[in-house]
């Protein structure tokens, strides 16, 4: 049976506790595999810095650049381009404000945990932007956005060549997140 399908039969209520579920399932392996691909925990918490300056320019208006950029291609392209089979409409649309701030952050840091922190730092660059890209597996079959998503991958992968912080790349994910899930909550 496809995701898509499987998706489908599940309720929004269901289909929210699957999410945060895999999320605190990936959360879990990002620290376990930490542990084993950095010799020791302060080699890792290295990149956690409390830099203000980079959270604003590197962080939170890079989330704005990208967000800009998605709703142009959203203005551009046919909606039918653009739909990830109502997924996302399904989890935000009837969220409250905290909700959507909870399932974004919780999203920006399991996924920059793993992406930037752990497979960027151990495997590269390219390898965690494209691996990034490629789980999103719902996006696959739409070029649309597995386009947009893979360089939105590249873009904050970047962020985190720039300024090795994983704050930074958690802000600027966690942006994108809660301001397009506020997008879809208040959509007419």
């Amino acid at each position: 049976m496809k995701q898509s399908e499987i998706v489908k039969q599940l309720t929004d209520k269901e289909l929210t506790k699957q999410l945060i579920f895999s999320q605190l399932l990936l959360l879990l392996l990002s620290i376990l595999l930490s542990f084993l691909l950095f010799d020791n925990i302060a080699g890792w918490l290295d990149y956690f810095s409390l830099d203000m300056r980079d959270f604003f320019y590197y962080g939170v208006l890079t989330g704005i650049v990208i967000v800009v950029l998605d709703l142009m291609l959203m203005y551009i392209f046919p909606k039918k381009y653009y739909d990830d089979g109502g997924i996302n409409d399904r989890i935000f649309k009837n969220r409250s404000i905290k909700g959507i701030f909870g399932i974004a952050l919780l999203v920006a840091i399991t996924e920059e945990l793993l992406f930037r922190g752990l497979i960027q730092a151990s495997f590269g660059y390219v390898a965690a932007s494209t691996l990034f890209a490629l789980v999103h597996i719902r996006y696959l079959k739409k070029p649309v956005l597995l386009v947009s998503v893979l360089v939105v991958s590249f873009y904050i992968g970047y962020i985190f060549v720039l300024t090795e912080n994983l704050v930074v790349t958690i802000i600027a994910h966690f942006t994108v997140d809660f301001v397009l899930g506020m997008i879809i909550r208040f959509q007419k």
